[in-house]
């Protein structure tokens, strides 16, 4: 029987979903559309399936297919990533950082990590989080001229304060990251380093963004920004790490894993391991540097003056718009971004006086360059006339006829 005869009312929110990704652009820097594969996998039979522990170790009867399966997607993470170890239980990028914390961290210990405001995560430090409730996290961000890492000051608050560990990785922060600079301040006070690399993992991956691989402890991530998979998280670390990362997962952190979401970062890992992979990932730099140069061409301040890697980060300031006014035409408008502080942000953080915009998504469904250029055109239509709902209507006609040539994969009609 068909889950419209069982639950209309779910099925009906579902439809009310797939339409709207169907019709609407998600420049969304950290979403994406996971393939027909990924979803089928994340919705089969391991949905059923109570498998704490680890493959051999298991708590629970039944386990031999689980193990098979959490082994093959260890195997394919580390291949990916050319890393020695794997956890792919966390079921978030959140739990990944808070698992990782507590194999490196004692309670109180200090910490670095970068600002919220200048590119960074809540798990990186903010007193709103367990993070920064838990430790003792001091602050670094990047340089008002430049509003790049500020690897001074990095190596400075380094020096000062002694951390037991340094974070970086960033959600908000459209440059490379200069991990081999990060390594050599942790190794002066003796601190270990953790790479969040949830944003770019994908990038990572076909060697497009350096790897971290070679100079972190630990490394964190998503796996469905970049990497284009279901909504999870994974650890990657040194082999000497790996019992404390595997203990801090389970049973420290979590209880039994998510074992269909582990099917579907299984079949995620197998995605990224093809040629076509890499040639998505040079197109969302290609679409995000084009998005970049057509804002810039059209009045638009960027952040740091354009980007290195899939995202943007728009100044609206001087267009006197506030992050949330942009956010809440653009998706009258059919163009879904989210509004994002941008460094030294004199707004709050529920209004801020940015957006940020990715090109994933957008890639994944196979827009390219002139279609991005038309986005941009777009975009800077909408935002110079804020509360014109005859524009909004308009723009959100031509998002449409966009989307018409460009289908959501995943989503079967």
């Amino acid at each position: 029987m068909s889950l419209r005869n069982i639950d209309p009312d779910t099925s009906r929110i579902i439809e009310l979903e797939k339409k709207r990704q169907t019709e609407t652009i998600s420049l969304i820097a950290s979403e994406n559309h996971a393939s027909a594969a990924v979803l089928e996998a994340q919705g089969s039979v391991f949905t059923d399936k109570y498998a704490e522990g680890y493959p051999g170790q298991r708590y629970y009867g039944g386990c031999e297919d689980v193990d098979l399966l959490e082994d093959l997607a260890v195997e394919r993470a580390k291949e990916l990533f050319q890393a020695e170890h794997a956890n792919v239980q966390p079921h978030a990028g959140a739990q990944a950082n808070m698992a990782a914390y507590f194999a490196l961290l004692e309670h109180g210990d200090t910490a670095m990590g970068m600002k919220l405001d200048h590119g960074g995560h809540l798990t990186h430090g903010e007193k709103v989080s367990f993070s920064g409730r838990l430790y003792n996290f001091i602050k670094y961000g990047v340089d008002r001229e430049t509003e790049r890492i500020d690897y001074q000051e990095i190596e400075q608050l380094a020096l000062k304060h002694h951390p037991r560990l340094i974070v970086a990785g960033a959600s908000a922060y459209p440059r490379i990251i200069d991990f081999e600079r990060l390594r050599s301040i942790a190794d002066t006070v003796d601190a270990r380093l953790l790479i969040d690399i949830a944003h770019i993992a994908g990038l990572v991956a076909v060697g497009l963004h350096p790897s971290p691989v070679p100079y972190a402890d630990v490394i964190t991530s998503t796996t469905h920004k970049t990497l284009r998979g279901p909504r999870s998280g994974i650890i990657l670390c040194r082999k000497e790490l790996a019992s404390a990362i595997d203990a801090a997962v389970f049973p420290q952190m979590q209880g039994g894993p998510l074992v269909h979401a582990i099917a579907a970062k299984a079949v995620c890992f197998h995605e990224a391991m093809q040629p076509d992979f890499e040639d998505y990932q040079r197109a969302t730099l290609e679409n995000a540097s084009v998005l970049a140069s057509e804002l810039q061409r059209l009045g638009l301040r960027l952040i740091s003056g354009g980007t290195d890697n899939h995202l943007v980060l728009v100044d609206l300031t001087a267009m006197n718009v506030t992050g949330l006014q942009a956010e809440v035409a653009l998706e009258k408008a059919g163009i879904v971004t989210n509004r994002d502080p941008i460094p030294f942000d004199k707004r709050p953080r529920r209004v801020t006086s940015g957006i940020r915009l990715g090109t994933p998504a957008a890639t994944t469904r196979g827009l390219g360059k002139e279609e991005v250029k038309r986005l941009a055109a777009l975009i800077i239509r909408v935002v110079t006339n804020i509360d014109d709902v005859n524009v909004a209507r308009e723009v959100r006609e031509e998002v449409r006829q966009i989307c018409a040539s460009f289908p959501v994969p995943g989503i079967i009609d």
